[in-house]
């Protein structure tokens, strides 16, 4: 059964750790118990460079230099997004998405690495396909995520274009995951 993000229930330990982590960090939390995550996709040649965030900044401090290149924030988690593109464009049922791979779990955040058939569909396909996949998405049932076939259709046109800067770059998906 999906958890509450519409992600398989083999994904549930990385996202209780998380989970848990992010608590944690909320309780304790240096800004007056600021309530949510921010989720900063962005891209990386590999593991070793995602791994080294700044983890002096606030995520709205970072740009696209210190993370190899220009990103895209949201509140919209990795699990979903992955979830999104592959049910509504590869047609992978919600259970058989792959799990993230966890790069470094830090006491004041994490880094995921998304497995690369995240974004490399989005690359190939065109107008018809993108609406398509935003209307799939909309009616999968226990999901996480914009509800709203137009919102997830542009959400799915900025994911085309992170798709393109990625591959022009030899990068590959990480999320940086900062309460």
């Amino acid at each position: 059964m999906p958890d509450a993000t519409g992600v398989p229930s083999e994904h549930e330990p990385f996202d209780r750790r998380i989970d848990s982590r992010v608590d944690r960090l909320r309780a304790g939390s240096r800004n007056g118990g600021r309530v949510g995550v921010t989720y900063k996709y962005f891209g990386a040649p590999d593991g070793a460079t995602a791994a080294r965030v700044p983890i002096s900044m606030r995520p709205e401090e970072l740009g696209g230099d210190e993370l190899g290149m220009n990103g895209m924030f949201t509140k919209i988690k990795p699990e979903t997004m992955a979830a999104m593109v592959l049910t509504g464009i590869e047609g992978v049922p919600l259970h058989k998405v792959p799990p993230l791979e966890l790069v470094v779990l830090h006491p004041d955040y994490a880094v995921v690495k998304l497995p690369m058939t995240v974004v490399d569909p989005l690359r190939g396909i065109g107008e018809e396909a993108v609406g398509a996949a935003a209307f799939i998405w909309s009616t999968v049932p226990d999901r996480g995520g914009p509800r709203d076939a137009f919102n997830v259709y542009q959400l799915l046109h900025e994911w085309q274009d992170f798709s393109h800067r990625l591959h022009e770059a030899g990068h590959q998906p990480y999320c940086l995951v900062w309460p």
